[in-house]
């Protein structure tokens, strides 16, 4: 079975597991996790923050950075399709009682600073405070599109003009500076706070980070205690997540060459599935059916072949590629799906 449902899906490799077998460990809850603690450091430096906190899963993280930033009652400027919205179960109502106000992007999800000004609260009683614009880089319902740092900055500017913060939603960052070759730093010094994932592209098996100031860190420390996150022998699955960040943000390109040859190889085969390919810049893409084939049925069809896609967005079927596939593996899966959607 070729899996290309996600890069969550990833298994750690013996280096990781042996990493992890060996990990120095202690109470974290007690900040007496060493590996934990080296962990915070080197995320922390990568993005150029004070500080970081370890969390058990990108939504905690994410939430994290959007209750530290608010008060009850603001609102959160987000793009349509991010993940905040339609994958964290109406977490930032529920645990922050806070709304977001959702901006169609008219750029493959990119947002531009016209259409957050537009989105702007006018100071009134009767109107929820703009608090905070949280970006997601990559966005994964476009189809793992980039902003660039350049677009970043006027956001950032535009944003800090009004004395709103910025978050970013960075669970795939290490694949948008894989394609634009930026660095981390260089993407983070425009935000307020960062989140990170180790367990997507990097392959680690848990986790994810917030980052900030020191003062935000205390903060977000709190909150994921009351939230339950805290763990105690943490540095099992931390040294995971420092092997991944050591070893195999460097390999992320070559999962951008994976994704493409895929979508390319689809495309040499049928002409019964649209793929925009100018948006197919790092390691996902979307595939809508031309025929208006039924997306749950499609991908009951390709597994029956031998091929896992996921749902995407509006009405498209979703791949990605990651460390546990191969090219070939990627031209093959090309193959079953133009196969199918021939038939």
């Amino acid at each position: 079975m070729i899996d290309l449902r996600s890069d969550t899906v990833t298994k750690p490799s013996k280096e990781m597991r042996l990493a992890m077998a060996n990990a120095e460990v202690g109470d974290d809850v007690f900040s007496e996790d060493v590996t934990v603690k080296k962990l915070e450091e080197e995320v922390a430096a990568l993005v150029g923050k004070e500080a970081a906190l370890f969390a058990p899963s990108g939504c905690m993280a994410n939430q994290l950075g959007l209750k530290v930033h608010t008060k009850e009652g603001d609102e959160v400027i987000v793009e349509a399709d991010c993940h905040i919205f339609n994958y964290e179960t109406t977490a930032a109502s529920f645990l922050s009682r806070i709304q977001l106000h959702t901006v169609i992007a008219k750029d493959k999800g990119r947002l531009t600073v016209a259409e957050i000004e537009r989105a702007v609260r006018e100071p009134a009683y009767y109107m929820p405070v703009t608090r905070l614009v949280a970006i997601e880089n990559t966005h994964n319902r476009a189809g793992g599109t980039v902003y660039t740092v350049e677009r970043i900055k006027e956001l950032s500017d535009f944003a800090h003009s009004k004395g709103i913060a910025m978050h970013l939603d960075g669970a795939r960052l290490w694949n948008a500076c894989a394609y634009t070759g930026a660095t981390p730093e260089e993407y983070g010094r425009h935000f307020d706070s960062v989140s990170v994932c180790f367990s997507k592209g990097l392959g680690a098996p848990v986790g994810s980070a917030i980052c900030g100031t020191k003062e935000f860190i205390k903060d977000a420390h709190r909150m994921r205690k009351i939230w339950g996150g805290g763990m105690r022998q943490a540095g099992i699955i931390a040294a995971g997540a420092i092997y991944a960040l050591n070893n195999n943000r460097a390999r992320l390109g070559e999962d951008h060459e994976k994704v493409r040859a895929f979508a390319e190889g689809i495309l040499d085969g049928t002409k019964n599935v649209e793929i925009d390919l100018d948006g197919v810049q790092t390691n996902i893409v979307l595939l809508t059916p031309k025929n208006g084939s039924n997306v749950g049925a499609s991908i009951a069809k390709l597994k029956e072949n031998g091929v896992l896609l996921s749902p995407g967005a509006h009405g498209s079927l979703r791949a990605v590629t990651h460390l546990d596939v191969t090219l070939d593996e990627c031209k093959k899966a090309a193959q079953v799906v133009a196969t199918v959607f021939n038939n």
